[in-house]
């Protein structure tokens, strides 16, 4: 593909709550095996993308430990390969990446350097599969200063999360409300996925041009300001697609993966998702154990009963323990004759045997124990 990748990762939601306070949104759990970033790096690499940038900043040291090697995503060739940027301070630069647009701005060494004519900038915190390929012809086709992919809202009252758009009859964006207040937006609004082409150079251009005037933020100052006097469309992409920045759409998105057509959609149909290999043997189930609709990752041991949940790689489900419609992040030991509905569990805790914690009123509990595991009796 004519194109190199940037991907912005580097962005922390008050709307995770707790479960963004030891890790990057990009580096979540999700559907049992994967990461958040693993669907925009393997449709990167899916789509022969083959020079990757990541710009991390906030809480990142598990997401560079998922990137420490380039091979799982096949990057890391003759050509090419995988970068992770966090932000660095020189003798002239002193700043944090303070936006999207100044994260691009402080790497523009990276993009100077490169000679691919166009730019695909995707963001970490997505759940999807998209051939940037297909984005790239019909950006050509409308001869496009800038291509927003966008998909449908599902969810009317999520539309101050996203950025809102109106088009004209041939897909050209004339209206553009980011994360309006108001969410009084009919059914069906389109609303940007955080993805988008552009040409190297242009960007080049325009991020030197807004880094003069202490502009940091690419879509109010480079999609907002530029959406009169620049040609930018909007691509409709029609399969499934999931921000997964709040703890109901993250809880929603996990959820998803219990649903036959999505599941085949992600792990039965080409092209694949990638992610990162732990070598951990198959789950377990033990004699007494009962498991309906859930996803079970390697290395768990199921004692109990679990129903309509994700459990990630290395979860204990002690004896006579029930678990409803939960979330179980990574390495979790579940004491016996535990209760747990509507929740989502975070990684490496230690639930005490007896415990019982339920989300009520269609609210999800996030569940946070710091109890030490070989000290319980």
């Amino acid at each position: 593909m004519r194109a190199l990748g940037i991907i912005l990762a580097g962005g922390n939601s008050s709307r995770m709550h707790e479960l963004s306070n030891k890790r990057a949104i990009a580096a979540m759990p999700v559907a049992g095996s994967y990461r958040a970033i693993d669907f925009a790096l393997s449709s990167m690499s899916n789509s022969h993308v083959q020079k990757v940038a990541v710009l991390t900043q906030y809480n990142s040291r598990s997401l560079n430990e998922h990137l420490s090697s380039s091979k799982w995503w096949d990057f890391g060739r003759k050509q090419g390969g995988l970068f992770v940027f966090p932000p660095t301070i020189t003798n002239d630069n002193g700043f944090w990446y303070r936006g999207t647009a100044d994260a691009i701005a402080q790497n523009l060494v990276f993009l100077r350097n490169s000679h691919e004519p166009y730019v695909v900038i995707a963001s970490g915190d997505c759940v999807y599969k998209l051939d940037y390929n297909k984005v790239l012809e019909y950006h050509i086709e409308k001869k496009a200063d800038v291509t927003v992919v966008t998909t449908e809202a599902t969810e009317a009252d999520e539309l101050n999360r996203f950025g809102v758009i109106e088009t004209a009859g041939d897909g050209r964006i004339i209206g553009f409300q980011e994360k309006p207040l108001s969410a009084t937006f009919p059914s069906g609004s389109l609303i940007s996925t955080g993805i988008y082409i552009i040409r190297r150079r242009q960007l080049i251009e325009l991020m030197e041009q807004i880094a003069e005037e202490e502009r940091f933020d690419f879509v109010r100052d480079v999609l907002i300001r530029y959406k009169d006097a620049k040609r930018i469309y909007s691509y409709k992409m029609d399969t499934y697609w999931s921000n997964i920045a709040s703890v109901e759409s993250y809880y929603r998105t996990n959820m998803d993966f219990l649903k036959r057509d999505i599941r085949d959609y992600f792990y039965k149909q080409y092209p694949d998702v990638y992610s990162k290999i732990d070598d951990l043997p198959p789950a377990k189930y033990n004699p007494g154990s009962v498991v309906r609709n859930s996803l079970i990752s390697s290395g768990c041991i199921i004692n109990g009963v679990v129903e309509n949940s994700v459990l990630f790689k290395k979860i204990f489900v002690g004896n006579n323990c029930t678990i409803k419609n939960c979330v179980i992040l990574n390495d979790v030991h579940i004491g016996d004759n535990t209760y747990l509905e509507n929740c989502i569990v975070e990684s490496r805790d230690t639930i005490r045997p007896n415990s019982r914690h339920i989300g009520e009123d269609g609210k999800i509990k996030i569940v946070v124990e710091k109890n030490d595991r070989y000290s319980i009796g």
